[in-house]
């Protein structure tokens, strides 16, 4: 067992699909990361259903979380929990076991902000310190920077994100259990094999962008059978990840920047990264891109975005840590930055 002189912080994730606890110590040791995920028999997510998952694998996450860490729980210091933005009965979900372990605990509770909690795990585990920042994932699409005291959102989708634009179109594809990939590796996989660059949409508007057409046009082209699927995967990437680069460049060179960090889940993807890489290059910024195990919702990032807030004095009363679906990351303050 660890010494029980020395801090840590639990932190809980359930915005989405996934029910993640993760534990760090207040120098930024990611000690445990254990999550465990709701998969629906078909379509997307059900916001009910996926609560209801994450009540019932709850007591198993933390034990094994626990179990991975090897501390006695009466050595955590501090419970932070993912606030928002997200799926309310997901959300609400995460809170209830958080309330409820730090009121046992006799601890302090802190709310997270998820889409903070994804930049800075990102910071950390790359060693980043300023960057200009693009967290895409299946909720999230933006591009921001730190700038007065808060992350500052220099762009982002107008509707849809990201990965949704992703996961819908491989699951209209057909190709949810392709090898047993996720849907948005199972699409990139086939658009490595993609020939021929289809026209489709290309919507930027200022520093935001808009995916639903694309999705639409890909979609309508897909049902028509015109084109191999292969094709289209590939040209559905090269737009859309064309339009994040297109806004992610401009805030970089805005900001002058010299560092850029590419965040959640859709991170883990080669082709955007090699966009992003050759963006720094030609900005002369460095670039850095969240390691896989932290790239989608997990715990960790809750627990190490908990310690920063914690050990700034940001402390969530139980009266006041209900959960804000629409959470917008330039609504919160960051002061352990300056």
């Amino acid at each position: 067992m660890k010494e029980p002189e020395e801090a840590y912080c639990l932190g809980i994730e359930s915005t989405a699909d996934d029910f993640g606890v993760g534990i760090s110590t207040f120098q930024g040791e990611i000690l445990a990361n254990i999550s465990d995920a709701y998969i629906p028999e078909e379509g997307g997510i059900h916001p009910r259903e996926a609560a209801r998952h994450h009540a019932e694998v709850a007591d198993k996450v933390l034990s094994e979380a626990l179990t991975k860490a090897n501390i006695n729980p009466k050595t955590l210091r501090v419970i932070s929990f993912a606030q928002g933005p997200g799926l309310g009965p997901c959300l609400r979900t995460g809170a209830t076991v958080a309330r409820a372990l730090a009121s046992y605990l006799d601890v302090p509770l802190v709310g997270v902000n998820h889409s903070v909690a994804h930049i800075e795990i990102g910071k950390l585990k790359t060693c980043t310190r300023d960057p200009v920042a693009l967290y895409v994932s299946g909720g999230n699409t933006l591009v921001a920077a730190f700038e007065c005291g808060r992350y500052r959102i220099f762009g982002e989708t107008l509707d849809i994100a990201l990965g949704n634009c992703l996961d819908v179109f491989a699951r209209e594809a057909g190709l949810r259990h392709r090898q047993g990939l996720p849907l948005g590796a199972a699409l990139e996989q086939l658009a490595t094999k993609g020939e021929k660059l289809v026209s489709l949409p290309y919507t930027v508007k200022g520093m935001d962008l808009s995916l639903s057409g694309l999705l639409t046009a890909a979609v309508t082209l897909l049902q028509k059978g015109k084109h191999k699927v292969e094709d289209l995967c590939y040209s559905l990437q090269e737009n859309a990840f064309s339009m994040v680069a297109e806004v992610t460049e401009r805030a970089l060179a805005h900001t002058e920047k010299k560092e850029l960090l590419l965040t959640g889940g859709v991170a883990a993807n080669k082709r955007l990264q090699t966009m992003l890489k050759s963006i720094a290059e030609e900005h002369n910024a460095r670039f850095n891109v969240v390691p896989h195990e932290f790239a989608t919702d997990n715990g960790a990032m809750i627990a190490w975005t908990g310690v920063l807030s914690y050990t700034h004095g940001l402390v969530t009363p139980v009266e006041e840590s209900f959960v804000k679906l629409r959470w917008r990351v330039d609504k919160v303050d960051v002061p352990w930055l300056k």
